[in-house]
């Protein structure tokens, strides 16, 4: 899919920093107390194509909530739906709510940009700007004309991504001069240094061998003390490892298309050890992938 050519004009910052404002003052009564967010996809079309529908998530306060589903079942566009980056796509359309802090986060009102402040997003491709190791770090507090301590905000955000002690003589170093584990955490350290309240992972150890990858899912369970994080894996292991909530997705063919959904979604022990939907069953024992 090609980003939009054209964008609406940009709010002032301090039009963002009101709304940013908003989602961190507001109680949200309408949602149980122990969720973040409730992501209620009833559809999404690109141009015509229906790629999800019927897709209720609610992804609760400081758990791990863990994507799984065969290709193309709609996780990923889920994924990035909770916090607007599907907005960036030709053609996409949701239809739906995503309650957020007592906001909808698809209101009319509520700016993109403010939205992705609060809800931080890890790609499955280690993503470094070509800068140094400090800047990509503080690129994101820069934008948001952080007034703080820039040194003490950039060096905790790369302790809470366990990469301190591997960086902190080097900062002046690009960052693309790390392994690729190491890249991730960038990322990730990136991610959290405008601490968000929720963090999105977009199979984040998809590109890593097994022993970054076992960083990466150690740090997960470390970040959810502070953060609420939600995870796209094609490797279900990996969700029995770190996910406390595990939503299964799989994909509609009868109507002669592709359209993901969700199937069921229940505690993670609980869905693997006893999935109450036939298809889930089968997606678990390898019937289908």
């Amino acid at each position: 899919m090609e980003p939009t050519a054209k964008t609406t004009a940009p709010q002032t910052a301090d039009a963002c920093d009101c709304v940013s404002a908003c989602f961190l003052q507001s109680n949200d009564n309408t949602l149980p107390s122990d969720v973040a967010l409730d992501c209620q996809v009833e559809k999404i079309y690109y141009g015509d194509f229906l790629a999800v529908r019927d897709s209720y998530v609610p992804i609760r306060k400081n758990q791990i909530t863990g994507f799984i589903g065969p290709s193309g079942c709609g996780k990923s566009t889920v994924l990035k739906s909770i916090n607007r980056m599907n907005d960036l796509i030709r053609g996409f359309r949701f239809e739906g709510k995503v309650h957020f802090h007592g906001m909808d986060i698809y209101d009319k009102k509520i700016d993109p940009v403010s939205v992705r402040r609060n809800i931080g997003m890890v790609f499955q491709q280690p993503n470094p700007f070509a800068l140094s190791i400090y800047e990509n770090v503080a690129f994101g507090l820069r934008l948001n004309r952080y007034k703080g301590n820039m040194d003490e905000q950039v060096e905790k955000a790369l302790r809470s991504a366990a990469l301190w002690d591997e960086v902190k003589n080097k900062l002046k170093n690009n960052g693309l001069s790390l392994s690729g584990g190491q890249q991730q955490r960038l990322c990730i350290a990136r991610a959290i240094a405008t601490e968000p309240r929720v963090l999105l992972m977009d199979e984040p150890c998809s590109a890593l061998d097994p022993i970054a990858t076992r960083q990466i899912e150690e740090l997960m369970i470390q970040l959810k003390e502070r953060y609420t994080v939600a995870i796209v894996t094609h490797n279900m292991q990996q969700a029995v490892r770190v996910a406390d909530q595990t939503a299964f997705f799989a994909v509609d063919i009868s109507s002669g298309g592709r359209t993901g959904y969700l199937v069921e979604m229940s505690p993670t022990k609980q869905l693997f050890e006893n999935p109450q939907q036939k298809l889930t069953k089968e997606y678990l024992h390898g019937d289908f992938s």
